[in-house]
């Protein structure tokens, strides 16, 4: 398990962050040389790092608890009935992306920017900014209701048989 005091010791200690021993720490080689070659891209990624480094220390322990979960096949499994098992730290954040593919999947494919902020704990502003890029890589399409209400659909989860007739 990565601590983030250590981790924060080890970005001070390496210049503020500008030599990337933090990120050697958190199992990142390639990016810890590419810090240690530019300066932590000039001081930006070092600052970066500053405020990320609680996230990113997570994400390197999840990474650890999976890996050794993969390996120790042969042990009891660290989750029990689908949840996460504290011993490895808190548990990571869904991403987004992931509660708005669930809130899909859940409502046969049709999305509003409401429900997506509702679930997703977003600003409306920020739902909207996320179904747009779902929109434009390709995942999602937007339709007009008659009433004139945006909806978003997931077509992967829509039901084939079934005719969108408030369209």
């Amino acid at each position: 398990m990565k601590r983030v005091g250590i981790a924060y010791l080890f970005w001070l200690f390496s210049g503020c962050g500008l030599l990337g021993l933090h990120r050697f720490y958190l199992g990142k080689v390639p990016t810890g040389l590419l810090w240690m070659c530019t300066g932590g891209l000039a001081g930006i990624g070092a600052v970066y790092d500053f405020f990320t480094l609680p996230r990113q220390v997570r994400e390197a322990n999840w990474e650890s608890a999976l890996y050794l979960n993969a390996a120790n096949q042969s042990q009891s499994r660290r989750y029990i009935n689908s949840s996460w098992d504290e011993s490895y730290g808190p548990k990571p954040k869904d991403s987004v992306e992931r509660h708005i593919l669930r809130l899909g999947r859940q409502n046969k494919g049709i999305l509003t920017v409401t429900e997506v902020a509702l679930e997703a704990d977003l600003s409306l502003d920020d739902a909207r900014k996320q179904l747009d890029s779902m929109v434009s890589r390709g995942f999602a399409e937007i339709r007009v209701r008659k009433t004139g209400t945006l909806v978003y659909t997931l077509p992967e989860f829509m039901d084939r048989d079934a005719p969108l007739e408030d369209f």
